[in-house]
C-alpha cells in the first residue's frame, strides 16, 4: 500500500509539475501560438518522465529547456536593383547547446516571426537529440521573401543578414543550414560573405553547401528520404508496405519531392503534390521528372504540370489535397496544414499510415483523431530528422577534410533512421504507450538531453 501511495504521489507530483511550468511558459508567451502548441504537445508526453525521475523536477529541467540560451534579433538593411532600401528583421534562435553547438536552418519566408522561430528551434532540441549526433538546437531566419527577386537582390539581402548574424556563429558555437527559402545558393552567399568578415575558411561553419564546395552529397535529398525511411520502419512492424500503396505528398520543395521520389522506388503510387497556390492530382501517378523540372529549373507554379500531363487535373485550394483517397499520408510542406477536419476526412477514405515530412504539419487536435483511430503516425521530430542528420554528417566531412559518396551517406541515413525507429519505439513500450511513436519521440529526445543537463549542472 505504501508503495501504491508513493507512485500515486509522484504521479500528482508530475501532473502539477508540468502544469505549473506550462502556466508559466504561457503567460511569458501569450502571443507565440507556434511556440506554445510545441510546447504543449511535448508537455502532454512528459508526465510519466517526471513521475518516474523525480530528479527531473528538482533541477528545474522543464523550466529551463523551455527557455532559450539566446535570442538574437536585428535588422537587415538591402538595397533593391532599383536603388530602393528595404528593411527585413533577421532572427536566431540559439535553444539549447547542452549536446553541442547550435544546430539548426534558416528561413526566408514572409511569415517569419519570434514564435515560429521559437517553436523550430524548440523542436530541433529534441529532433537533433535523436539523431544521435552531438549537436545542440537553434534556428534562424528573415521575413525576407525571395520570391520575385533577382540573383542580385537576393545576394545583396543574404550578405547583410551575414554581415550581423556572422557574430554569433562559428563551426564550434553555432553552424546554420538552409530551410524554406534558403538553398545552396544562399547557403553558397552567407559562407562567402562570412569568410569573407572573418578573413579565412571555416568549411565547417554551414551546412547545406554545394557539394562542389564542402557540401554533402545526399543533402538535398536526406530529409524527404529519411522521412520515407522511417515510415518504412513503422510499416513493417505493422505488416504493411510502400509497395502498391496510393500515396499522396504535399508541398514540391526538396522535401515533399524526394519523399516522392523514395516512395516511387519502393513501388508506391504517388498521385498528388502541391504548392501554396494549389495542387495537382494525377490518377495515372505523379511524372516526377515533370515536377523537377518544373520547380528545380523552371521555378514555375505547379499547375503548369497539366499542361503536358492533360488527364491531370489541378485545384486551387492547396489544403484540399488531403480530400484525395490514400493509405499513406505524407505531409512535406508547413506547420498545421492538416487539422481536425483533414484528419476526420484522411480516416474516413481509408487512410493506414502518416507520416510528418515538414515541422508540426499536424495539429494537436488532428494527431490526438489519428491515434485514437488507429492510424500509424510518424511524428516530424523522428521522421523529419534525416536532413539534419546528413547536416551532422557533413560537419564531420568538413572537420576530416574528407567527402563521402552518396552511396556512403544514404547508408548512414538509413541506418540513422532505422535507431531514430527503434529508440521512439522503446521509449514508447517503456512507458507504457506501445505504438505510440508521437510519445516515443518526445521522451526518447528529451531523455538524452536532460541526461546532459543534469550532468553539466544549472546554467
Amino acid at each position: 500500500m505504501t508503495n501504491m501511495n508513493t507512485i500515486q504521489e509522484n504521479r500528482k507530483r508530475a501532473n502539477d509539475y508540468v502544469h505549473e511550468v506550462y502556466e508559466l511558459v504561457r503567460k511569458r508567451n501569450p502571443d507565440e501560438k507556434e511556440f506554445l502548441q510545441a510546447t504543449r504537445e511535448i508537455f502532454d508526453s512528459l508526465r510519466p518522465v517526471f513521475a518516474k525521475h523525480p530528479e527531473y523536477i528538482r533541477n528545474g529541467i522543464l523550466e529551463r529547456i523551455t527557455e532559450p540560451e539566446r535570442i538574437i534579433s536585428f535588422r537587415v538593411a538591402w538595397e533593391d536593383d532599383k536603388g530602393k532600401v528595404h528593411v527585413n528583421r533577421g532572427f536566431r534562435v540559439q535553444f539549447n547547446s547542452d549536446l553541442g553547438p547550435y544546430k539548426g536552418g534558416i528561413r526566408f519566408h514572409p511569415s517569419v516571426n519570434s514564435s515560429i522561430m521559437k517553436f523550430l528551434a524548440f523542436e530541433q532540441i529534441f529532433k537533433n537529440a535523436l539523431t544521435g549526433q552531438p549537436i545542440g538546437a537553434g534556428k534562424g531566419g528573415s521575413d525576407f521573401d525571395p520570391k520575385g527577386k533577382s540573383e542580385r537582390e537576393i545576394m545583396r539581402f543574404t550578405q547583410s543578414f551575414m554581415t550581423e548574424l556572422s557574430k554569433h556563429i562559428g563551426p564550434d558555437i553555432d553552424v546554420p543550414a538552409g530551410d524554406i527559402g534558403v538553398g545552396k545558393r544562399e547557403i553558397g552567399y552567407m559562407f562567402g560573405q562570412y569568410n569573407r568578415l572573418k578573413g579565412g575558411y571555416e568549411a565547417g561553419v554551414f551546412t547545406g553547401k554545394d557539394p562542389n564546395h564542402g557540401g554533402s552529397l545526399g543533402r538535398k535529398e536526406a530529409t524527404g528520404y529519411g522521412t520515407v525511411y522511417f515510415v518504412e520502419e513503422m510499416l513493417n512492424e505493422h505488416n504493411l508496405s510502400f509497395k502498391d500503396s496510393t500515396v499522396i505528398v504535399s508541398g514540391s520543395g526538396n522535401v515533399s519531392t524526394y519523399a516522392i521520389e523514395k516512395a516511387q522506388q519502393l513501388g508506391a503510387k504517388v498521385v498528388a503534390c502541391s504548392d501554396s497556390s494549389g495542387y495537382i492530382y494525377d490518377k495515372n501517378g505523379i511524372d516526377l521528372n515533370t515536377v523537377k523540372r518544373l520547380k528545380e529549373v523552371e521555378q514555375k507554379r505547379i499547375w503548369e504540370y497539366t499542361k503536358e500531363h492533360p488527364e491531370a487535373e489541378y485545384y486551387d485550394n492547396c489544403s484540399d489535397i488531403w480530400s484525395i483517397p490514400c493509405d499513406i499520408a505524407l505531409p512535406c510542406a508547413t506547420q498545421n496544414e492538416i487539422d481536425e477536419m483533414a484528419a476526420h476526412i484522411l480516416i474516413a477514405n481509408g487512410l493506414k499510415a502518416l507520416g510528418e515530412g515538414a515541422n508540426m504539419p499536424c495539429t494537436i487536435e488532428a494527431i490526438d483523431i489519428f491515434l485514437e483511430n488507429g492510424v500509424l503516425f510518424a511524428p516530424a521530430k523522428a521522421a523529419n530528422a534525416g536532413g539534419v542528420a546528413v547536416s551532422a554528417m557533413e560537419m564531420s566531412q568538413n572537420s576530416m577534410r574528407l567527402g563521402w559518396t552518396s552511396e556512403e551517406v544514404d547508408e548512414r541515413l538509413k541506418t540513422v533512421m532505422s535507431n531514430i525507429y527503434e529508440s521512439c519505439k522503446s521509449a514508447a513500450e517503456q512507458y507504457g504507450e506501445p505504438d505510440n511513436l508521437v510519445m516515443g519521440a518526445n521522451i526518447a529526445g528529451f531523455l538524452k538531453v536532460a541526461d546532459a543537463m543534469v550532468a553539466h549542472g544549472i546554467r
